[in-house]
């Protein structure tokens, strides 16, 4: 970052980087949603992680009651491929587990080991993530390239329906849920975690269709959707990929940064802001800079310092600390 910034910030609408548009766009939204929302965040660190614990306390008991109903199904219908989906939708609901641990680590105060705290387990817990949705796409796709080999007649396709509705409309319920507190709290793993309820519920909602064009009398509609379901997981998880990738590597959104810097250089005092620097630990945020101030006295400077971190935070609520290094203006 240069010396002087010369470059233009549109801080009215929080964002100004690039998103797809039409429909690849609403895809990304579904799927690849912000991992921040500043303009509903929360400014205190232990009620964000209050926030983000009940929302995996609600989303887990939902999801094994979701659970529960397909397995009372599967009872009434003696589907094993019923079976295998409620199997995989309890194990992918005990993915709230590790995160929840995570929440909970991150209250623990910073020691002299772990001087930044733990907030970094919360990342540790999206790539946990990653890894059961890629398992997930890679029993899916084996599982269909089995039934397309070996063909079997599906029965009971009411049943199946019903199942598949119930996943569905579960799934979705905590996806919306997650993702909105992720997006609340600045939590990429907790997004993430919305964003694989969210591919579960598709996933179910593709049993439906294939099972629909079993019924219109295409027996492989089953298989072959679940190749597709597969592919698009694939494709699904890279957004997710990037995103703990780059919280790992202390990777910021951009807009972030042009807010922080727009926040300290409208401080009355601030002549310029030669370096800023700014990153996610868990779902909280801590930065830097360096200040180029009019001060005439030290109290000057500190009064200085203060209103720009009082305005650094009225931009940023979820920005925990923020360091200051002053240096006096040339004229000084």
């Amino acid at each position: 970052m240069s010396a002087v910034h010369t470059h233009h910030h549109d801080h009215g609408h929080g964002h100004d980087h690039d998103h797809p548009t039409g429909f690849r766009g609403f895809l990304y939204g579904l799927f690849v949603p912000h991992s921040h929302d500043a303009a509903d965040s929360i400014d205190d660190a232990l009620e964000a992680s209050t926030e983000g614990v009940r929302a995996l306390k609600i989303s887990l008991f939902v999801l094994l009651g979701t659970t529960i109903l397909q397995a009372i199904v599967v009872a009434f219908s003696g589907s094993v491929a019923l079976l295998a989906d409620t199997v995989h939708n309890f194990s992918d609901a005990l993915t709230a587990v590790p995160l929840w641990v995570a929440f909970v680590l991150g209250r623990r105060v910073a020691s002299r080991r772990y001087t930044y705290g733990y907030g970094r387990a919360e990342d540790l817990a999206g790539l946990f993530i990653i890894a059961v949705v890629a398992l997930s796409a890679v029993v899916a796709a084996w599982q269909s390239v089995d039934r397309l080999i070996h063909p079997h007649p599906l029965a009971n396709l009411g049943w199946v329906i019903v199942a598949g509705v119930i996943g569905f409309a579960g799934n979705e319920a905590v996806a919306i849920y997650r993702i909105r507190v992720g997006r609340r709290i600045g939590s990429a793993a907790l997004v993430a975690d919305g964003v694989h309820a969210r591919i579960d519920g598709f996933t179910s909602l593709a049993v439906v269709l294939g099972a629909v064009g079993v019924l219109l009398g295409f027996p492989l509609a089953d298989p072959i959707v679940g190749l597709v379901i597969s592919a698009a997981i694939v494709l699904l998880l890279i957004g997710t990929v990037r995103s703990i990738g780059r919280r790992l590597l202390d990777g910021i959104e951009p807009e972030l940064v042009d807010r922080l810097e727009h926040a300290i250089e409208e401080t009355p005092g601030v002549a310029a802001v030669p370096r800023i620097q700014l990153r996610w630990i868990g779902h909280r945020l801590h930065g830097s800079a360096q200040l180029i101030v009019d001060a005439t006295s030290l109290s000057d400077a500190q009064r200085i310092a203060a209103a720009a971190r009082a305005n650094a935070r009225a931009h940023l609520p979820n920005l925990d600390g923020l360091q200051l290094e002053l240096a006096p203006a040339p004229n000084h």
